[in-house]
């Protein structure tokens, strides 16, 4: 039996605080998703480039964030959900198993924030397992209404029987995405109890890790000083037998 295990992280752009404080965490956050030990990495806030950032930090990586936080013998997805004055972000996957093909679909529902779901094919052993990469909206209607798009797209791109992971951060303050996630035929495999949110204090699960046609066989919330430092959410890891 395959086991496949799977983490989400919302990595803040690479960057912590605001101002003449803020400091660099993208070389730090290198070496933490490499101890995560994940087969499918699901990254949010992921910058290609910074134009501004890049002059202030004298260490800021000269490769997009996405390919400089990549393991070796890993491949790494990314695509654009917002650009800005200064640069552009979105979402990424890392991917320890060979990747077949993406794609990407714009989700944003209005034009103050810039949304968008990744979707990545990933061959693991003999059989191909889909992965979306979403980073929810901060408006309560948003989200609900993004939900059912992806299901839209789901119906659209995905057979019903294929394997199918849907991960990253969904602003979802108590669960209130669940019935909408289960009316889709998706699990909500890591309970109700993981905390990641803020990551120096976790009071509230905004990241999560659903499935269809995958059996869990557990999950797990790395803690600490050098986790709470990197960025304001800690990362979500989930386990599942293929």
């Amino acid at each position: 039996m395959t086991r496949l295990r799977v983490a989400t992280y919302n990595i803040h752009k690479g960057v912590q605080g605001i101002g003449p404080a803020r400091r660099l965490e993208i070389h730090n956050l290198g070496h933490a998703v490499e101890q995560l030990d994940a087969d499918i990495v699901c990254l949010q806030e992921v910058r290609k480039l910074h134009a501004r950032e890049e002059q202030y930090f004298t260490r800021w990586p000269e490769l997009p964030q996405a390919e400089f936080l990549c393991p070796e013998g890993y491949q790494a997805v990314y695509q654009t959900n917002a650009r800005t004055r200064h640069g552009e972000h979105g979402n990424a996957l890392l991917s320890r198993w060979p990747v077949v093909s993406h794609g990407h679909e714009d989700m944003s529902d209005h034009r103050f924030e810039q949304r968008g779901l990744l979707h990545v094919e990933v061959k693991v052993e003999r059989r191909v397992v889909h992965v979306i990469v979403l980073h929810l909206g901060l408006i309560p209607g948003s989200r609900v209404r993004q939900v059912e798009q992806m299901g839209r797209y789901i119906e659209r791109e995905i057979p019903r029987k294929a394997p199918l992971l849907v991960a990253g951060d969904m602003n979802d303050w108590g669960g209130k995405l669940r019935p909408s996630m289960q009316a889709l035929g998706f699990s909500d495999y890591v309970g109700t109890r993981m905390l990641t949110y803020p990551s120096r204090l976790p009071l509230a699960q905004l990241d999560y890790v659903y499935a269809r046609g995958l059996k869990p066989v557990g999950a797990e919330i790395p803690r600490g000083r050098i986790w709470w430092r990197m960025s304001d959410h800690l990362p979500l890891i989930a386990e599942f037998s293929l």
